[in-house]
């Protein structure tokens, strides 16, 4: 860590939004996120970060941002991702299977009910920027 950030302030939660707050955090709640605070916003962790879900939406935004979580396994991810049967029970589009990226990482494809894209990506060991 830099030696001008302050310790204790190493945790990034981005503010993600909602069209139907409920649907996105049953949602979140069904891929395995640990909710850890739900009242006006709900907080998700997600490894060593997380996330906020707010009761807000803006379609321009919701639809341009996107987040990377880095896996260690991701094929167990997606047998995950695929027995949720989300397309169906939350009306999101069917995520994409995992595949080899031009920029060499093999990752996954979801979209949340507000429109944000997740790309869910093996980490690799022999790159330190994944670790």
């Amino acid at each position: 860590m830099s030696p001008n950030i302050p310790a204790g302030t190493e945790r990034v939660r981005p503010f993600l939004p909602t069209k139907d707050f409920d649907l996105s955090r049953r949602f979140y709640e069904a891929l395995g996120f640990e909710k850890v605070l739900d009242s006006e916003v709900a907080i998700f962790n997600a490894g060593s970060g997380g996330f906020l879900l707010q009761r807000g939406y803006q379609k321009d935004w919701a639809e341009n941002c996107m987040l990377q979580l880095m896996v260690d396994d991701l094929d167990a991810w997606w047998v995950r991702i695929e027995s949720l049967a989300l397309a169906e029970r939350f009306g999101v589009p069917k995520p994409s299977s995992p595949a080899m990226q031009p920029w060499g990482l093999r990752v996954a494809y979801l979209i949340d009910p507000a429109g944000v894209l997740w790309h869910i990506s093996e980490r690799r060991s022999d790159a330190k920027h994944d670790l």
